[in-house]
């Protein structure tokens, strides 16, 4: 057994069954074994960055994780900003990275680079195999990071790959989720039972099924607050839940929304601060008069602190409806009729991907009467997440329709998952926003007090010359249609959900 071999027969055996590649000539052994040893599917992205993304979104609906396959450093570097993303949503991936033979390296060939380096700034974990006969056991250490909501980077030379001796790594026991200690517990109820303004702000586990019920069920016995941060992995949304309003973006809008507020209490969610720093604006988004406390940190079981927290509070169970706390986003009114078709018509149990930076709040706000669904954001702030996370999610949950919410610019990142999506024949439907700018800097100019000129202006707009994604998306093997108002949209939207494929609509704002 090769050692590429052992690598295959171990990742099938810790339970790894899907494979985003973009394979090169230092990787070629190990895709001949997953020729030979089938089991796990090979979903090929054009672009690396498509493929760490992919892996995020599939591990944030299935669950586990998948692996990837990446050329060489400048492989590994490609997919990068996706990494970033997966790191902060808490996804975990088994990156799979060749790497020049070793007794080649110090020839010092033009594709020989600082791997581990660069792996290290996004990984939990990260190795370089040394030997065919142990290449199974790191892979089998590396899927255990994995299977913990993280990333883990193992470096395989071409030649431990094509090497023999290869054995197989057996899975590693996996601990249970660390609980929160009961002190955090006490510290949590205490503020709530202290009857001034307290705000529970949701991140992570908090945001899903049984935690986020604790959570509603906390809020109404207490009169405290629930939100989400303002970027999550995913969110259970919809008709028949609790309505979740998220921190807003921009800085104005979240100082006041958090201004009332004396006590912060954190489940699975980190303190929130702006996203950038802006002059004369605090970075903290919270009063400083505001105590916080730590119900959960992210690692942590938080649907446990939550159900013991409404149990200590004897916080009776409550219909989901009875909040009415979810608040509009304010818009205008092209944006909240756009945002009103959308939601009208997600079909049940869909997965919304949302990289819409302009449209995507007025969306979100007005999709708590639609049907259930998850709701799946950019966590990061490296755009180009959201058509290879549809992929992913997609992958995850056949015989759910993915939504996939998309800006113009950001599309361009990462347009080749389009491809990727033709070639799988997946449920997606891409709305694409165009608006021929990248309008949250035009936002952002303000923000941070430019004055900006033509040239300034200039480097904003998308167009001259548009865009097409009409063209781009039939010439990647997706069927794709043009709306220019919302009665159209909404014709495009339900002929995109009756195909079994992908379909493309680009919305002219």
């Amino acid at each position: 057994m090769t050692g590429a071999e052992s690598l295959v027969h171990t990742l099938l055996a810790n339970g790894i069954d899907v494979c985003f590649a973009n394979p090169g000539t230092s990787e070629m052994h190990f895709v001949a074994a997953l020729d030979r040893f089938p089991g796990i599917r090979c979903v090929l992205g054009l672009q690396e960055n498509v493929v760490t993304g992919a892996a995020d979104g599939y591990w944030r609906m299935a669950e586990k994780p998948a692996a990837t396959l990446l050329h060489c450093g400048p492989g590994l570097a490609n997919g990068l900003a996706n990494l970033h993303n997966a790191r902060r949503a808490q996804s975990g991936i088994v990156n799979i990275v060749g790497d020049q033979a070793t007794h080649h390296r110090a020839l010092d060939a033009p594709l020989t680079a600082d791997t581990e380096g660069w792996a290290r700034g996004v990984s939990a974990w990260t190795r370089t195999a040394t030997d065919a006969t142990t290449v199974g056991r790191d892979a089998a250490a590396a899927v255990e990071v994995g299977r913990k909501g993280q990333i883990a980077t193992l470096i395989v030379p071409a030649d431990i790959a094509w090497n023999p001796e290869g054995s197989v790594g057996q899975p590693f026991p996996l601990p249970p989720v660390p609980k929160p200690a009961p002190h955090a517990i006490e510290n949590a109820e205490r503020a709530l039972r202290s009857r001034q303004s307290t705000l529970l702000l949701l991140g992570g586990a908090s945001l899903r099924g049984a935690a986020l019920v604790d959570a509603h069920r906390i809020a109404v016995a207490t009169g405290a607050r629930i939100m989400a941060q303002t970027h999550n992995a995913r969110i259970e949304r919809g008709r028949g839940r609790p309505r979740v309003a998220r921190v807003p973006y921009r800085v104005d809008q979240a100082l006041a929304e958090l201004a009332p507020f004396r006590h912060l209490i954190l489940v699975g969610a980190t303190p929130p601060v702006s996203f950038f720093a802006y002059p004369g604006k605090p970075g903290r988004l919270y009063p400083p008069e505001c105590e916080l406390h730590v119900l959960a940190r992210p690692e942590q079981d938080a649907a446990f602190a939550l159900a013991q927290l409404a149990d200590a509070l004897q916080a009776p169970r409550v219909s989901p409806a009875d909040d009415g706390i979810d608040r509009a986003v304010p818009s205008g009114a092209e944006t909240a009729a756009l945002a009103e078709t959308i939601t009208a018509l997600l079909p049940p149990n869909a997965v919304v991907v949302n990289e819409a930076g302009t449209c995507g709040p007025a969306i979100y706000a007005a999709s708590y009467c639609s049907a259930p669904h998850d709701w799946l954001d950019l966590t990061g702030g490296a755009i180009g997440a959201g058509l290879p996370m549809a992929v992913g999610a997609a992958i995850a949950a056949p015989g759910r329709r993915v939504v996939s919410l998309e800006a113009d610019g950001s599309g361009m990142y990462t347009v080749q998952a389009l491809w990727t999506q033709a070639r799988e024949r997946l449920a997606v439907t891409t709305v694409v926003f165009a608006n021929r700018t990248y309008a949250i800097l035009l936002a952002e100019l303000a923000q941070v007090g430019a004055q900006p000129g033509p040239t300034a202006r200039n480097m904003m707009t998308l167009s001259n010359p548009d865009i097409g994604w009409v063209h781009l998306a039939t010439g990647l093997g997706v069927e794709a249609a043009r709306a220019e108002s919302c009665e159209q949209l909404a014709g495009l939207l339900r002929t995109s959900f009756s195909r079994s494929g992908p379909f493309l609509i680009e919305f002219c704002l």
